[in-house]
């Protein structure tokens, strides 16, 4: 793995720990058919090189009583790269917010809140979002159920896209 370019075995690794992060170094060289040291030093390079970000559970919400998910469309009266800014660190800095995604047409952002119940979310929207400097228009959507919630990205279409360049 030179110059950040993959490999398929380095691509076989992502998809693997993807799948189980919590699978033994032992158990992963098994699976992408490597043995264990030189696996560990691949794992530990993408890592380094920021392809591996961190490992996380994934906890049920709404079982640690996150009984409501909404959807907050957010648009800003200024678009200048530090008003930018100043919004995502607003937003990094509140708990609620779990995703903020900068978009691209009449929204300029869109974020994936969690929260108690609808009255948290009604305190959080308007005594922290509404009143933010330099949010103009907030449109909220919640969640009914969720149909699919997949984190990562979908290495059989990587792997494809790959096939297809060699």
């Amino acid at each position: 793995m030179s110059g950040g370019k993959l490999d398929p075995i380095d691509r076989r690794i992502l998809a693997e720990l993807q799948a189980d992060g919590r699978m033994t170094n032992v158990e992963l060289a098994k699976r992408v058919g490597i043995s264990a040291p030189p696996c560990l030093r691949r794992v530990r390079a993408l890592e380094e090189q920021g392809f591996i970000r961190g490992y996380h559970a994934r906890v049920n919400a709404r079982d640690l009583g996150f009984e409501v998910q909404v959807f907050a469309m957010v648009g800003l009266n200024s678009q200048a790269e530090a008003d930018l800014a100043r919004f995502e660190q607003r937003c990094r800095d509140w708990p609620l917010v779990r995703e903020c995604h900068m978009l691209n047409g009449e929204i300029d952002f869109i974020l994936k809140c969690v929260t108690p119940d609808l009255s948290s979310f009604q305190s959080f929207l308007t005594e922290e979002l509404l009143a933010a400097d330099n949010v103009i228009t907030v449109k909220t959507s919640l969640v009914i159920r969720c149909a699919k919630a997949e984190p990562g990205v979908p290495f059989d279409v990587l792997e494809a896209r790959a096939a297809e360049l060699e």
